[in-house]
């Protein structure tokens, strides 16, 4: 089994005055499912590159939840893991919150969603990559939507390569990098949805099928 970090939200507990990390009981269970054993990286660990190198990790997963510059010290934390992913070679799978951290990071921009176009209601989006039109056996596939944040053509990062888009807006729904393992979808995956294309975007990214001919 595929050991996968996945980092972790902030959440503020105001009857206990605390702040806490926490991951949705979904993205346990689809890892599961999926052969992987997910590993929590807090976002409050001394020395996280020392943390995550002992791990061994096989991937690692920049999970949703929470606006960029919400809480510093998950930004610090994601930003860390990604200058280690490219660094040590591990892929990097970022999915809605964590495809926007990676577009930042590559220098891209975020926007916000004028309406709740995207706010709980799937849609289809647009698949641009041939290997993945093949591996899907279809150019169009159904996706969940959670966002109000988007990630439009014009802002795309640097060396990320679109290979999905909404069919609704024409807004970016998935990407790869040109040269590194790391991919975002702006979908969530590990949440209930149509058909079996959620496992098999796992299946396709740490099998790394998505770069064989990029």
């Amino acid at each position: 089994m595929k050991k996968i970090g996945i980092s972790l939200r902030v959440e503020i507990i105001e009857k206990y005055n605390e702040r806490r990390d926490s991951i949705s009981h979904d993205w346990i269970n689809f890892l599961q499912t999926n052969d992987c054993v997910p590993i929590l990286i807090p976002n409050n660990i001394d020395n996280l590159e020392n943390y995550i190198s002992d791990l061994n990790l096989d991937g690692i997963i920049l999970s949703g939840g929470d606006n960029l510059g919400d809480f510093p010290e998950r930004d610090e934390t994601e930003n860390i893991i990604l200058k280690f992913g490219i660094k040590n070679s591990i892929p990097i799978l970022g999915v809605c919150r964590g495809m926007q951290i990676i577009n930042h990071f590559f220098d891209g921009k975020i926007s916000k969603n004028a309406s709740s176009s995207h706010v709980g209601k799937s849609h289809n989006v647009e698949i641009l990559n041939s290997d993945l039109i093949k591996k899907f056996d279809n150019s169009k596939i159904p996706v969940n939507s959670f966002h109000n944040n988007l990630i439009k053509r014009e802002d795309i990062g640097n060396e990320l390569e679109i290979f999905a888009l909404a069919e609704t807006d024409n807004s970016i729904e998935g990407y790869f990098h040109k040269n590194y393992p790391i991919m975002g979808v702006m979908w969530h995956p590990e949440r209930t949805s149509s058909g079996n294309y959620q496992n098999q975007i796992i299946d396709i990214f740490f099998n790394k099928q998505i770069w064989i001919n990029n």
